[in-house]
């Protein structure tokens, strides 16, 4: 984990854990007990977290989603499965480490689970290459979500990523073909598959490995055809106007829930999923479980054909233009 960092909305908190500190070390050194001072300086810390979090704008929830100590996929593997066998390679070029996955078990259920995967510091960065995945790892997914259909286990798909690594060698071994083949063979896939963003789901790079029965969001995830950055230098020719982009992308859970392109959104611990890992993996393996059990009674058509319906409804509207 990185030192601690303070988001700069997160300032007030920081500001009161800091007069929190010396409290304690003034009580320490003059051996002077203030203990309930202390403590209503905890509660007041804890409530302000609470009122910050409880109203982020759009720009906000994509700052925590970038947090440098938010959970990445591995530390959800680690956290809410067993017995995980990881699975390496596309068996045509190499094996992409800005994807994992292998075959797992959540409270003993057999299950496919793969995701994004970003490093802590550089040497991590560099192999992962920072989230964004080669036409291979596209390729390793697809071939784990194809062996996961063989044996009848359902695949869990956790995306975190800006996207797509756009490189000249992503370029030259079909980087674009790859992720259309994942879009177009996931639909063919028999048995359930639940995606779920929890950090970064960033374009064309979350979309290939993000085409299931469910997707479902972290509350402080944010997915988006384009970054607030990217949207606002095209448009206003300026990043500093990513706070506005981001607010008309409408890239949030509770937005892309209202336009029906993700289905749930599971709450985070307050200040956050770094904040409490194993509370943010229970809530996620909850969520997850759920879903699996409402898809469970559906035979293999069904699930294709739900597959498909879902998509097929993105987009749709009324009316008419004069």
């Amino acid at each position: 984990m990185s030192a601690q960092i303070t988001l700069p909305f997160e300032a007030p908190i920081a500001e009161l854990e800091t007069k929190l500190h010396e409290l304690e070390s003034f009580s320490n050194e003059q051996d002077i007990d203030v203990s309930h001072e202390i403590n209503r300086m905890k509660e007041k810390i804890e409530q302000t977290r609470m009122d910050i979090y409880a109203n982020l704008s759009a720009w906000q929830k994509v700052q925590v989603a970038r947090h440098p100590d938010r959970p990445y996929t591995q530390d959800y593997i680690n956290t809410m499965t067993t017995d995980f066998v990881e699975i390496h390679g596309d068996r045509i070029h190499r094996d992409d480490r800005a994807i994992i996955g292998g075959f797992a078990k959540i409270d003993g259920k057999k299950v496919m689970i793969l995701g994004s995967q970003k490093g802590r510091d550089t040497k991590s960065n560099v192999e992962c290459n920072f989230g964004c995945a080669h036409p291979e790892g596209y390729r390793k997914a697809l071939r784990l979500m194809k062996l996961a259909d063989k044996f009848g286990i359902p695949i869990i798909s956790l995306i975190d990523t800006k996207g797509a690594y756009a490189g000249l060698e992503s370029e030259e071994r079909h980087i674009a073909e790859a992720i259309a083949v994942n879009l177009r063979e996931c639909f063919n896939i028999t048995v359930p598959i639940i995606c779920v963003i929890i950090g970064e789901g960033g374009s064309g790079g979350a979309l290939g490995i993000g085409i299931g029965n469910r997707i479902l969001m972290l509350e402080h995830a944010y997915y988006s055809v384009i970054s607030p950055e990217g949207c606002a230098a095209i448009l206003r020719k300026d990043r500093a106007y990513s706070d506005q982009a981001a607010e008309a992308l409408k890239i949030t859970g509770p937005d892309l829930i209202k336009l029906k392109l993700a289905d749930e959104v599971i709450p985070e611990p307050k200040g956050g999923a770094h904040t409490h890992l194993a509370q943010a993996a229970d809530n996620l393996k909850t969520a997850i479980l759920k879903n699996l059990a409402e898809l469970s009674g559906k035979s293999k058509e069904e699930i294709m054909q739900d597959r498909y319906d879902k998509f097929r409804a993105m987009g749709e509207f009324e009316g008419s233009v004069e």
